[in-house]
């Protein structure tokens, strides 16, 4: 039987493995291979990392993961999840059945792109959701932000770091007056119409096309689409979860600990704030070492 299963093997579930197998536990890691960041050419803010291709950072944790031989990494899906703690069963795509103490869920969440031509060729480029991530790289630019909700003015006003040159794409939403009239007293643009296709130049930026048949350009484009876990089985255990402005994410307490006993979560799918890959770090090591603490004796 292993300490613990992860379900999910990309920065938080790494880092959960890293933690474990450095305390000498058994663990699996399944993975799909399909990390979040997968698009990015680059990743931002993490120690150590910065500038390094995301795909690059997770092959050397994999690599660097080796050296601790309690830990196995296997690519699979894992379908179903039984059991309680003490003994959790996971059920593989494959038909294989593991066996568990605790389960760490790392699964993640994927962006619910929506049906615009251009929009998913310029995901992780010229759209990108995150000012720590990709800010720096284009601050003093002019940058657009597709207008999601009440919470896009939290976006208006931490952009302000960045640059002094945005304009708001209203993408359908009809702006309340007061907001236009902050918008207008902050110096940000508003573009009104729906967006139907977008054009990318270069790596960054791209041509926003509107039903109003005007075009703004714009130096790199900041959206916030809807996300979905990527996988259910943290619904058919009837995992606690919160709402988010733009989905979901599973309600952890300080440990990263569930609602059920036994089971943790971390990463983007039990993250309610902005995401990051030094997030996801630090809460799957908490993850790790909480799921170990949590087997002494």
């Amino acid at each position: 039987m292993n300490d613990v299963i992860i379900i999910g093997g990309s920065f938080a579930g790494l880092a959960a493995a890293l933690q474990l197998g450095r305390a000498r536990r058994k663990v699996t890691v399944l993975d799909t291979g399909l990390p979040r960041n997968r698009f990015a050419g680059h990743s931002h803010g993490m120690l150590g990392h910065d500038h390094k291709p995301p795909l690059d950072i997770l092959a050397d944790a994999r690599r660097q993961l080796t050296r601790y031989p309690t830990i196995t990494l296997v690519n699979a899906r894992a379908d179903s999840i039984s059991g309680a703690i003490d003994d959790f069963s996971v059920l593989t795509a494959d038909s294989e059945s593991l066996r568990a103490r605790r389960l760490i869920l790392s699964y993640g969440v994927v962006d619910q792109i929506p049906d615009v031509s251009g929009y998913a060729e310029g995901w992780g480029t010229a759209i990108v959701p995150c000012p720590y991530c990709d800010g720096f790289e284009v601050a003093g630019q002019h940058w657009g932000l597709v207008w999601s909700g009440p919470q896009s003015m939290n976006q208006v006003r931490l952009f302000h770091d960045w640059t002094d040159r945005l304009t708001v794409l209203a993408d359908g939403h009809d702006l309340a007056p007061d907001i236009r009239t902050d918008l207008a007293r902050r110096h940000v643009a508003i573009a009104d119409g729906r967006i139907v296709g977008i054009v990318r130049h270069g790596e960054h930026e791209a041509s926003v096309k509107l039903d109003t048949a005007l075009d703004v350009a714009v130096d790199i484009l900041f959206a916030h689409p809807r996300t979905k876990p990527s996988a259910s089985l943290h619904e058919s255990l009837g995992l606690d979860t919160i709402t988010t402005p733009t989905g979901i994410a599973l309600k952890v307490d300080e440990r990263r600990e569930t609602s059920m006993p036994g089971i943790y979560a971390a990463g983007d799918l039990a993250n309610p704030g902005m995401p990051s890959v030094t997030t996801a770090s630090w809460q799957g090591a908490t993850a790790g070492i909480s799921a170990q603490q949590s087997m002494l004796v």
